[in-house]
Formats: C-alpha cells, sequence, structure tokens
C-alpha cells in the first residue's frame, strides 16, 4: 500500500474532481490518497465521488485554508 499527496489548493469546481480521478487512475486498489483543496464546494464534490466510484473516503477535515482528504482507492475507476 503507498500514499500519495495531492495538492490541489486553487483549483475551483470541477478540477480537485477531475485531477482526483485521474492521480486515482495511477494507483493500485488499496492504496491511499491525500488531497488538499480549497475548494468549499470539494466538501461536497469529494465524497459524492468517492461513493459513486466506489472508493473510500477514509477522512476529510476541514483545515486553516480549505479541506484535506484521505481517500483509499477501490476496485472500480471512471465513470459510472
Amino acid at each position: 500500500m503507498s500514499e500519495t499527496m495531492l495538492d490541489l489548493k486553487g483549483l475551483k469546481c470541477p478540477l480537485p474532481v477531475l485531477k482526483t480521478r485521474k492521480a486515482l487512475t495511477r494507483l493500485s486498489d488499496g492504496d491511499q490518497l491525500i488531497v488538499l483543496t480549497t475548494d468549499p464546494m470539494a466538501e461536497i464534490d469529494i465524497p459524492h465521488f468517492c461513493q459513486e466510484n466506489g472508493h473510500t473516503l477514509i477522512e476529510g477535515e476541514r483545515t486553516e485554508f480549505g479541506h484535506r482528504f484521505r481517500l483509499s482507492k477501490g476496485e472500480k475507476t471512471g465513470s459510472p
């Protein structure tokens, strides 16, 4: 299992979800991705993306400047 950091601070919707999706395609099942974002919509979009695409949202938290999400890649990748 590996852990990758993805800094998406400064990007606006829909870019954080699109770049998260792309980053997950390069990971193996069970690998973790930490996503940092300042987009307020990410609080809704990232958990929804995980639920719809078979990934696990391990944790999501607000930070001083945005959000930090820890995801675990599931088996299903790509659009439904």
